[in-house]
Order: C-alpha cells, then structure tokens, then sequence
C-alpha cells in the first residue's frame, strides 16, 4: 500500500474519540493553519502520582452545553508557550493521547487552554495531521456524524 492510499481524508470539521480522556465524541475544528491541536480543558490540576507528574481537569465535550462535563486524566508531557490566532501567547500543558477517527488510531499532542468562547472544544492541527491526513476545507464530517445525545446517554440541545 502506498502512502496515498493509507491517509484518510477528513473535512473542516469531524468528529473524533479521545478514549484514553473518556471522550467517546468530540466535535474538532480541523485547522491546518494551527501547528498545535488545543483541547479544552478548566480546573486544571497538577498533581504527583507514583512519581510521575500527572493533569487532572475538566472538559464540556459537547458545543454549547456547559452542563456536560467530563473529568479528564493524563500525564503531563510538557509545558510549553503557545502563540494563538490572535497573536496572545500563554503557557501551556501538553499531554499526548491516543485519537481515534473513523477507523484510524494514533497519539497525538493536545495543548489544554480554556475554549469556552471559542465554537469547537478542540482544534486539531497540522502537526497531528502530518503524513495522516488530507483535508478538503469544502466537506464536513468526512467520517460520519455523532448524536452526542447518545454517544453521553443525556438530553442535549445543539444546534449545528
């Protein structure tokens, strides 16, 4: 199989798992303009466990519905500065994960930063992108669309 044949072709927004975060469905903004993928994340907490530097924080998974939300936990990876779209740097976690996308699976590193005023909870970049993915900026949900009424069992408003 060549290397054509092996990427998976996604629009300019999909929906994908993070599995390893308890996020069964997550709605990304697939931007191959941002070098970093971002996910959302408040109350985060650095801790100590067995030794290894560990985050704990929380996640409204679903646009547009602040009661929905996920406690999340993953080891730190790093620390590092992060220039966003308006040009404001911040410091941020990295933490890497495994994400599934239709039937594609790899690790990737998600930056965590508060998105509660941005439209999608997760950005995903062109670093996680690379030598996995072509992008056709015209479709959407390339790899099928989720009911996030079911993928979280609640009754939940969302409007496309």
């Amino acid at each position: 199989m060549n290397k054509k044949e092996e990427l998976i072709t996604l629009g300019w927004r999909e929906w994908v798992a993070l599995p390893e975060l308890g996020l069964p469905a997550i709605k990304a903004k697939v931007d191959t303009g941002a070098r970093t993928s971002a996910l959302h994340a408040f109350d985060i907490e650095h801790y100590k466990e067995n030794g290894n530097d560990m985050l704990k924080f929380q996640i409204h998974p679903v646009q547009k519905n602040q009661e929905l939300v996920v406690e999340c936990r993953a080891p730190l990876k790093d620390k590092r500065q992060v220039t966003d779209s308006g040009g404001h740097r911040e410091m941020r976690y990295v933490i890497e994960t495994l994400i599934v996308i239709d039937t594609h699976s790899y690790l990737i590193e998600l930056t965590l930063t508060d998105r509660d005023t941005m439209r999608f909870k997760m950005l995903l970049g062109r670093t996680a992108l690379k030598n996995r993915a072509i992008v056709d900026p015209t479709r959407s949900f390339m790899c099928g669309k989720k009911d996030p009424e079911l993928v979280y069992g609640l009754k939940i408003e969302v409007n496309e």
